[in-house]
């Protein structure tokens, strides 16, 4: 005679590989069937679509498979970056003399900060979900906010050293549009971290409400990259006119420097861009998170896990 088993209760088989074992959580019953890289799972609340590409483990871990362009337009942004970085400080090595705090060099530490900070970091911090495909979603949450930690703390230094430079010197502060561009993008930016890092780590935000402020947080974090990158091309313009003045229409090799380095600036602005916006290289859901994880108070609110 056949015991009744509990709703809820059943057993996960995978008919491919004649495995059958219990469903870890009692408030979902879960069919697994992955047939090469389609994975189906289906629960008390049928069935949960998950991405090609993902394939649960014996284990109960999600793996996906990376897009083989992905890590070459990968090496090459951060290529684009490095070199960007690198050619930064030789600008400001050669042409600028140098960088020192106490000093009338104390300025040059403005552009190098800025351009570490909120172009180079932040790229880097917009593309770890695209990188870290197949790790823990809080892993990957946690390395995401704090690039975006250092490229806020690297910047204000630059901030410190522009607004410094400018009292000691008594020149007029933000008078620019350079100058009003770069408090427009810091201050979205703080909020911007400030906001994610309330709704996404700590304390955290209810699932529904995550998932609603999600398309902003992403249109926001690109739009906030772009105009930093907008603002660096100013601030170099901007830098030019005053240190070459008319010199700089006759192909100086400062400016023709200067000019390959917003060349670089809108490159690596480029393919950061391109990565973000490619829809089949977004970080694939996990099966653990949209379903073993799954608390019973996720269930009965109505909410059902995603990925960003």
């Amino acid at each position: 005679m056949k015991q009744k088993r509990k709703p809820g209760t059943g057993p996960l088989r995978s008919p491919e590989l004649g495995v059958s074992f219990l469903a870890p959580s009692p408030h979902m019953e879960l069919l697994v069937s992955c047939p090469r890289s389609r994975l189906s799972l289906w629960g008390d609340l049928g069935p949960l679509p998950v991405d090609d590409g993902v394939c649960l483990s014996m284990e109960g871990g999600a793996a996906a498979s990376t897009p083989a362009a992905l890590p070459y337009y990968v090496a090459f942004s951060q290529l684009l970056g490095l070199t960007l970085v690198a050619m930064t400080g030789a600008w400001l090595g050669l042409y600028r003399g140098g960088i020192a705090w106490e000093s009338d060099l104390q300025f040059n530490a403005h552009p190098l900060c800025m351009v570490i900070g909120l172009v180079f970091l932040q790229g880097d911090a917009l593309l770890v979900y695209r990188v870290f495909r197949n790790e823990a979603k809080r892993t990957t949450k946690v390395l995401h906010g704090l690039l975006h930690i250092f490229a806020l703390v690297i910047a204000l230094v630059g901030l410190v050293a522009v607004f410094d430079y400018h009292r000691k010197k008594g020149y007029a502060d933000l008078y620019s549009l350079h100058s009003w561009c770069g408090i427009l993008v810091f201050v979205l930016y703080f909020v911007q971290w400030l906001v994610g890092f309330s709704f996404f780590l700590f304390p955290g935000a209810p699932f529904s409400l995550r998932s609603r402020y999600r398309p902003q947080h992403i249109f926001f974090g690109a739009t906030i990259f772009l105009l930093s990158v907008g603002t660096a091309l100013l601030g170099l313009k901007e830098a030019l006119l005053f240190n070459l003045g008319d010199k700089y229409s006759a192909f100086q090799p400062e400016g023709v420097l200067a000019n390959v380095l917003g060349l670089l600036l809108a490159c690596f602005g480029g393919a950061v861009l391109y990565i973000l916006t490619r829809a089949d290289w977004k970080r694939p859901s996990q099966a653990e998170e949209q379903a073993l994880s799954m608390d019973f108070k996720t269930l009965t609110e109505g909410d059902s896990p995603g990925s960003q």
